[in-house]
């Protein structure tokens, strides 16, 4: 049956701490993407960072970038303390799943976040498919 080595292939992502650019000097804020259709990492996928600014009232992108074979995207922030306030990041699910020729439901995630203590990590974990979604803040 195909869904067990699929299914052994998301633990070992989601359980292993090999390889996630958590070491002292890395980004504070870090993602990681999993398509769970297939059981294996999203490589590839597009994202945006961006922090609100409450004095123009809008959306400033930080950083672009893409996901890497582990669909991790390292180096989201320069090492060191993030700024307080309200985050963004948009993940381009349509063009990842169109890349692959699945249709899917949801053209983009956006996960919006709040840090209000700059001396924390941040972890941003995606759970993927092409109907459906999952976040939370990891560790």
């Amino acid at each position: 049956m195909r869904a067990a080595p699929r299914l052994r292939a998301l633990q070992r992502h989601l359980g292993s701490s090999e390889g996630r650019g958590m070491e002292p000097t890395s980004s504070p804020l870090t993602t990681h993407v999993l398509d769970t259709a297939s059981g294996l990492p999203a490589q590839g996928l597009c994202l945006c960072l961006s922090r609100f600014e409450d004095h123009g009232r809008q959306w400033t992108e930080l950083r672009k970038s893409y996901t890497d074979s582990d669909g991790r995207c390292p180096g989201l922030l320069p090492p060191g303390p993030m700024k307080a306030g309200t985050y963004k990041l948009s993940f381009d699910t349509e063009g990842y799943w169109k890349k692959r020729g699945q249709e899917s439901f949801y053209p983009y995630v956006e996960v919006v976040f709040t840090i209000t203590d700059e001396t924390h990590r941040f972890h941003v974990p995606l759970l993927l498919s092409p109907w459906s979604y999952t976040t939370y803040r990891g560790s």
